[in-house]
């Protein structure tokens, strides 16, 4: 037995290329480094337990930052408001 397909009802699935913008640098090396409380860091680093950022994000803690790394935009603008002047 044959199937017979009518050509104007039928569907077909158009792949689009995917044209996302990549932030991974191909590693695990995160994008921004974000600012934790000091005390969650080691534990994070050793009971892989996820920590909070300013910002909110969570995360656990697997690479610390080196100077001059950048700096997550929404946790240094709240650390700036939060420091005494």
């Amino acid at each position: 037995m044959m199937d017979v397909v009518n050509s104007s009802t039928a569907t077909k699935t158009i792949e689009r290329p995917d044209t996302r913008e990549r932030t991974s640098t191909g590693d695990d090396t995160p994008q921004f480094f974000h600012y934790v409380k000091k005390d969650s860091i080691v534990e994070s680093a050793v009971n892989g337990t996820m920590v909070v950022a300013l910002c909110g994000e969570t995360f656990p803690v697997r690479k610390q930052a080196k100077p001059g790394s950048p700096v997550c935009p929404d946790c240094e603008r709240i650390y700036r408001g939060l420091r005494k002047k």
